[in-house]
């Protein structure tokens, strides 16, 4: 009992862990004429407590892992963060260049129920006449559900990856000519550096948090030149935003193309605190960012955090009327030749969205892979120390299966009881 105990708190709080089946085994190496020696260590999964290895899901999704999806809500805190002010590996020089934090919208496909604001922030009635909660799980839903646009809202959500790599393009152009500069003159001057993070909207469109920045042409390691200003970006991408479209399929005699919504917040980072809300901190737009890097259409609609295998399986399925129909309507459109290459199918529980939730430009700041890396390397040294041994003598051979995914109904009532091993805390551990 003791040593499960000991091998699931060391899952750091996963509740639904890998099992691999198999063995790893650690040998002393002489490294000047690769030698191989004496056997340092042994492990073999039948001999572990639970008969299997068991390895964190690594699932950044709330819903399905609160502890794996809280690691990667911090390291993508940490990514937003070192684009924003330096460290790991991106000088701190980086904070003195023109940032934004900008918020893209959908447009909009039918009047929907929500909370309108005014002056001071004050919040109105909606359309319905209403003065909805905050709470109301009528916000996001269509006024008149057989006049919704519920086929264009779907193909948005699976047009809304090229429709901001066509934003991003026109963006350095528009900066370009605010610089008086060609495409190829700004490439050996500046350059254009983002992360961003996609998010749904109540009723069920995908949009886009980002952060913008303009660097030198060697990205956040080179000062930007004199006339990059944080207002020269903004009215770049007020006017990429106007100008990005994307054309879409004919579907029945009807052409559809896509823009981002009117509704375009575009806002300068400070290194300041908050004033009055009018001001937005590095640290405060990393952890907006990182909160959004862990949710889903679920979180926002009721909708799935994983795919469908059925139509049918909506019929049994605890998920609002809006939610449901969007997700028929992509099953329904996947079905047609012409859109094969969306493969609605497979991303209906995303409503048709199917980019990268979190993303960013190559010379923004570190990576995701760095960070873990890092937290691998630290792990491993630790071990080396703990046995005496030195990492760059020892020779590892291993070979696992995959054998399963989740725990027990005894082992997840112990994994209840515990807290996570010191050390494994954010830590997604690899075999």
């Amino acid at each position: 009992m003791p040593a499960l105990l000991r091998q699931l708190a060391g899952l750091g709080g996963c509740t639904h862990p890998i099992r691999l089946d198999g063995h790893r085994t650690e040998y002393d190496m002489n490294t000047r004429t690769g030698e191989i020696g004496n056997v340092l260590h042994h492990l073999d999964s039948t001999s572990l407590p639970a008969g299997h290895l068991l390895v964190r899901c690594n699932n950044r999704r709330t819903t399905r892992c609160a502890a794996c999806a809280e690691v990667y809500r911090r390291d993508t805190f940490h990514l937003i963060t070192s684009g924003l002010r330096g460290g790991k590996g991106v000088p701190e020089h980086v904070a003195a260049h023109p940032r934004v934090f900008a918020t893209f919208t959908a447009p909009s496909f039918g009047p929907v129920h929500n909370r309108p604001t005014g002056p001071a922030r004050s919040v109105r009635r909606c359309r319905c006449g209403t003065l909805h909660d905050q709470d109301d799980p009528a916000l996001g839903t269509p006024l008149d559900p057989d006049t919704y646009d519920y086929e264009a809202a779907v193909l948005w959500n699976a047009h809304a990856g090229p429709l901001w790599r066509r934003f991003s393009t026109y963006l350095r152009r528009e900066v370009a000519k605010r610089a008086g500069l060609t495409q190829r003159a700004f490439r050996e001057h500046a350059r254009v550096s983002f992360a961003k993070v996609a998010e749904y909207q109540k009723r069920g469109a995908v949009h886009f948090h980002a952060v913008l920045r303009i660097d030198g042409p060697e990205g956040g390691n080179t000062p930007p030149p004199a006339w990059a200003t944080a207002e020269l970006l903004t009215d770049a991408i007020q006017a990429a935003t106007a100008a990005a479209r994307v054309d879409g399929p004919v579907i029945d005699g009807r052409a559809h193309t896509f823009t981002f919504g009117r509704q375009l917040d575009v806002r300068t980072i400070r290194s300041v605190d908050f004033d009055g809300g009018q001001e937005l901190t590095e640290r405060a737009v990393a952890a907006y960012i990182a909160k959004y890097a862990t949710k889903g259409a679920e979180t926002a609609t009721g909708a799935l955090d994983r795919p469908l295998k059925f139509l049918a399986e909506l019929a049994q399925l605890d998920i609002s009327d809006h939610a449901r129909q969007l997700i028929r309507t992509a099953w329904t459109l996947g079905a047609r030749k012409a859109l094969e290459h969306l493969r609605l199918r497979a991303w209906a529980h995303m409503l048709g969205f199917r980019g990268h939730f979190s993303t960013k430009s190559r010379r923004y700041s570190t990576t995701l892979g760095a960070l873990r890396d890092a937290r691998a390397e630290w792990r491993r040294a630790q071990a080396a120390s703990a046995a005496e041994t030195e990492p760059d003598t020892t020779l590892v051979l291993a070979h696992w299966v995959y054998a399963g995914t989740g725990l027990t109904d005894a082992e997840a009532w112990l994994a209840e009881t515990l807290e996570p091993a010191p050390g494994t805390e954010g830590e997604p551990t690899r075999a």
